[in-house]
């Protein structure tokens, strides 16, 4: 286990990064912080299931990162199925996002309750392969639930109609360190 913290305006977030099942994946997250790419990270997204009215994605998480224009400048790493890692998208788990490809880059996002849908197999298609969970919030899921329910009024980079009213009116900064 390595240990970090993401500090917001809104308070502290300690994380426990899974090195032992999800090593690919946590060493490329502590080498990015160590790098500095994620010196200038902002939580951006969120995504509500309420009010959504079983249009997809019906699920509860906070995205942060460097933002989907600079992310793909960045280093990426193989993805780490949940199906062969064990770890699961569960309240408070950490997990790389990623785009329709199998790797991820410097996106992550948290989930607020259950997210099986989230995890290898539980989709058909391209989201078959699910997303890369690598750890889980020790302490601060009361920040992580604060900034779900901050206003989002913004569309997303480039217009797509999947992601409307996801973006943070306002995004807020995160400085994250290892502990």
């Amino acid at each position: 286990m390595a240990m970090i913290r993401m500090t917001t305006p809104l308070g502290d977030i300690d994380i426990a990064l899974d090195t032992e099942r999800a090593p690919k994946t946590a060493a490329h997250f502590l080498a990015l912080i160590r790098a500095g790419h994620l010196g200038d990270a902002a939580f951006y997204r969120i995504v509500r299931s309420s009010g959504t009215e079983g249009v997809p994605p019906s699920i509860d998480i906070i995205q942060g990162g460097v933002g989907w224009e600079r992310c793909v400048a960045l280093p990426s790493v193989e993805h780490e199925r949940t199906d062969l890692t064990g770890l699961r998208h569960c309240d408070g788990a950490i997990s790389l996002a990623r785009s329709a490809e199998t790797n991820a880059t410097s996106e992550f996002f948290i989930c607020i309750g259950d997210q099986p849908m989230l995890d290898a197999g539980t989709m058909p298609g391209p989201a078959e392969i699910g997303f890369a969970a690598f750890g889980r919030v020790t302490s601060g899921m009361d920040v992580v639930r604060a900034i779900q329910a901050q206003p989002a009024e913004r569309d997303p980079p480039g217009g797509d109609a999947r992601f409307v009213r996801q973006f943070l009116t306002d995004t807020i900064p995160v400085r994250i360190e290892i502990s």
